[in-house]
C-alpha cells in the first residue's frame, strides 16, 4: 500500500526525465554549435541547483490550489514536476554523448548524402540507435527518484498525512524506534529492495543490449 504513491511518483518523475532529457540531448549532440553550447550549460546550471534546498522550498510555499488541482493531485503533479523537470540532465548528458558518436557513424553520413532532412536522421537513424541506452538508463533513475521522493516524504515536504508513502512511514515511525523497531525496518527495506532490484534489472538490460561493452 505504501508502494503505490512512491513507485507512482518515481515513475512518472522518471519519464519526464526521459522525455526532456533525450529531447534536448539528442538535438544537442546532432547540431551541435551554438546549439550544444546552450544546452550543454544549461545542463550545468540545472546540475549546480541544490537540488533538495529547492524542492523543499518550492513544495513549501506552493498553494493549496493551482492549475486546476489540488489536494493530493496538486501534490503529486508538483512532485512529479520537481523531481523529473530538474533531473533530466543526467540522462540528456548521456545521450548528447551517444549521438555525437552516433552522428558520425556510416549510416548517418550515407542518409545525409541522400539528402535526407535532420528531422527524418533522427527518427529513422538516430532515435532507434539510442533506444537502448535510454532503456538502460532509466531504470538507473527511477531507485534515484524513489529514494529522493522518500527523502521529501520523510522532511515532511511530500504527500501529507494520513496518505501512505515510505517517506511517510520512515517519518512516523522515528519517534517509536526504541519500542517498535519494525515501523521502520520494514519500509526502509522496501526502499532498499526496490531500488537494489531496479538496479539490478539496469546492469541486466546493459548486459543484455550491449553485450560487447559489458565484456
Amino acid at each position: 500500500y505504501g508502494a503505490r504513491i512512491s513507485l507512482l511518483i518515481a515513475f512518472l518523475a522518471t519519464l519526464l526525465s526521459v522525455a526532456i532529457g533525450t529531447t534536448l540531448g539528442i538535438i544537442s549532440g546532432f547540431i551541435g554549435g551554438w546549439t550544444d553550447t546552450l544546452t550543454s550549460r544549461l545542463m550545468d546550471i540545472f546540475l549546480a541547483f541544490p537540488l533538495l534546498v529547492l524542492a523543499i522550498a518550492l513544495a513549501g510555499v506552493f498553494p493549496d490550489q493551482a492549475f486546476g488541482l489540488q489536494g493530493n493531485q496538486l501534490r503529486i503533479a508538483l512532485l512529479i514536476f520537481i523531481i523529473g523537470f530538474f533531473n533530466w540532465p543526467y540522462i540528456g548528458r548521456i545521450i548528447r554523448g551517444q549521438t555525437l558518436s552516433l552522428r558520425e557513424r556510416e549510416f548517418v553520413e550515407s542518409a545525409k548524402s541522400l539528402g535526407a532532412r535532420r528531422g527524418y536522421i533522427l527518427r529513422t537513424e538516430m532515435l532507434p540507435n539510442l533506444i537502448a541506452p535510454i532503456l538502460v538508463y532509466s531504470t538507473l533513475l527511477i531507485p534515484t527518484n524513489i529514494l529522493f521522493e522518500a527523502a521529501l516524504s520523510y522532511l515532511g515536504v511530500g504527500l501529507p498525512l494520513p496518505n501512505a508513502s515510505w517517506g511517510n512511514m520512515l517519518s512516523e515511525a522515528v519517534q517509536f524506534y526504541t519500542l517498535q523497531p519494525w515501523l521502520m525496518m520494514f519500509p526502509g527495506l522496501a526502499i532498499l529492495f526496490t531500488t537494489l532490484a531496479f538496479n539490478l534489472l539496469g546492469d541486466g538490460l546493459r548486459d543484455a543490449l550491449d553485450p560487447r561493452g559489458s565484456n
